[in-house]
């Protein structure tokens, strides 16, 4: 069954055995991962196994850094000079979208969905695909930082490790002293939405269209995107409904 921890009862788990077998970063990064601080949970030494795979992804995407270069550091400074791509971009716009969310949580003592939150920070970098361009090598350093400091409260050792090893601290310092890092709200903005395709009611599909585009633009590319031509089959449309920053209803 299950049943209330505590000393009185002598069926405490000692974490040191967790340490020994996982290191203090994962059994640190288990009892903030598993449940808000006021609630209560259900120990399991299985699940710990989840935090530690984590782990070794982060340890493992910042040797992947670290081959393609060595002082990540340094790409920090040109940050603000080099034009991005367009996947470099959407790689920032996911990260510091993310980053406004932990920042909050940290702030309320919510630790359980800041390490969420760096889960989605470290699937954003593995799964970003650049253009080939230097802004791309730029965009993931700058979001590695981002994911080392986040992480540095829950997971010093493995975060100070790695921040020295790829050469943050010779451009931000020491990782204990580093600032915070902050949400860059130009990094928020879009140059694309997209809108979601309804015809007759019923979802077909989607359009991009730029984040500036008026009411005219947004019909003209839902009447000439393929889904409305295949189901429209030549009938002409008798309505267009637009509902900004979310989806447009076409009417045959």
């Amino acid at each position: 069954g299950v049943g209330t921890m505590s000393k009185s009862k002598n069926n405490g788990v000692d974490p040191q055995d967790l340490i020994e077998k996982y290191g203090a970063d994962t059994a640190r990064l288990y009892t903030m991962f598993t449940a808000p601080p006021e609630a209560t949970l259900e120990w399991n030494d299985a699940a710990v196994e989840g935090s530690y795979r984590f782990l070794r992804r982060v340890w493992a995407f910042g040797h992947k850094l670290h081959a393609q270069t060595p002082q990540q550091g340094a790409l920090l400074s040109s940050l603000g000079s080099m034009a991005l791509g367009k996947a470099a971009k959407a790689l920032r716009l996911e990260m510091h979208t993310v980053l406004k969310q932990v920042d909050y949580d940290y702030q309320r003592m919510q630790y359980n969905t800041v390490v969420s939150g760096a889960m989605k920070m470290l699937n954003a970098l593995e799964d970003f695909k650049g253009d080939g361009t230097e802004g791309d090598a730029v965009a993931m350093s700058e979001g590695f930082s981002i994911l080392l400091r986040c992480l540095y409260p829950a997971t010093p050792h493995i975060a100070h490790t790695l921040w020295q090893g790829l050469g943050y601290a010779r451009q931000a310092g020491e990782l204990l002293d580093a600032p915070w890092p902050t949400v860059d709200e130009s990094a928020l903005q879009r140059d694309e939405i997209e809108l979601m395709l309804q015809i007759n009611g019923k979802l077909r599909g989607s359009v991009t269209v730029p984040a500036s585009a008026d009411k005219a633009a947004i019909e003209a590319a839902a009447l000439a995107s393929e889904a409305f031509v295949k189901q429209a089959n030549g009938a002409a449309p008798k309505k267009v409904v637009v509902v900004p920053g979310r989806l447009v209803n076409v009417v045959v």
